[in-house]
This record gives structure tokens, sequence and C-alpha cells, in this order.
């Protein structure tokens, strides 16, 4: 199991290593679609959208108790989030799903992130193991996580789209 600093520090390289990619590419790849594919623009765009529910969320403790309650089932480790995880559609619901992303929306877009990220990492510290561990939070896939659970797989994610967007470039003509 991952320590809380680690899980902390992890998520937030992941997230990084995502905009670095996407901030790296020109113009035409920024913006190059393969087949419906969601373009570097839309997979950074839903990587931010993914975000913005833990902004409202963690800042309450005890309205996450009152709303989702406490786990009941022993804890997964990173590992069994992830494989359980593939086990789903892997489709985004609505509310995640991004809009087409013109250039000009590329620096604000880095900067948003790279301000919620600070905002979710401040919001973790203020955490204790045991409430990361015991605290629920709804994943519209996987249902019930706990926080740790949750952040494992919001870990994952900037890297999982990473490889999407890197797989959709593969096939830019040349």
């Amino acid at each position: 199991m991952m320590t809380k600093q680690e899980l902390i520090e992890r998520f937030y390289i992941n997230h990084q290593e995502m905009i670095d990619y996407v901030n790296s590419l020109t113009d035409e790849q920024f913006m190059y679609r393969e087949n419906g594919k969601w373009t570097a623009g839309q997979q950074l765009s839903h990587v931010y959208l993914t975000l913005l529910p833990f902004l409202k969320v963690l800042p309450s403790k005890e309205f996450i108790m009152q709303k989702f309650g406490k786990i009941n089932r022993p804890t997964w480790n990173y590992n069994t989030v992830i494989e359980n995880y593939f086990k789903t559609s892997l489709k985004a619901p609505p509310q995640f799903l991004p809009e087409q992303v013109p250039l000009e929306q590329k620096a604000i877009i880095t900067a948003n992130i790279q301000k919620n990220l600070l905002s979710i990492q401040q919001l973790l510290n203020q955490y204790t193991d045991d409430e990361l561990d015991t605290l629920v939070l709804p994943h519209p896939l996987l249902g019930n996580l706990t926080i740790r659970e949750m952040f494992y797989l919001m870990t994952y994610h900037p890297t999982h789209h990473l490889i999407q967007t890197k797989m959709n470039l593969e096939k830019t003509p040349q």
C-alpha cells in the first residue's frame, strides 16, 4: 500500500506527465483525431473534468460521512483497483465527456489542472490514513471506493489517457 505522501506525490507526477506530453505536441498533433477518438486536447479536458468533483467533496469529511458513509469490505490495493477498473465499460459518464478543445484552450486547461492538483493535494493532506481507508466516495463505474482507492484510480487515470493519446498519435499521417 502506498503511504499517503507517496499517493499524493504519484497523483501529482502522473498528471504532470500528461500535461507535459500534451504541451509538447505541435498544434497539428494537439488537434489530430482518428476514427472518432478524442484529440489530445479532449483527453486533457477529460482529465480536468474528472478532478472537479473532488474540489467540492473533499473539503467536508462530515459531508462524506453523512452522504456516503464508510466502506463495508476490505480495502483494495492499487492493483485490485486497476484490475476492477478494466472490468468496467471504461465509458466516461456524460458529465466527464469533453467538448471540442480549440488550441487557445490548451494553456487555460493546463493552468486549471495544475491549480486543482495543488488544491486536491492540500485537501488530501488533511485526511488521516484511517479516513483514507474507510471513508467512501462513489465512482460512476466502480461504485463505492475508499478515498485511498479512489486516488489509486485517479493516480492511474492520467496515465491511461496519456497512453490513449500516444496510441492515437501513432496513426498521425506523416
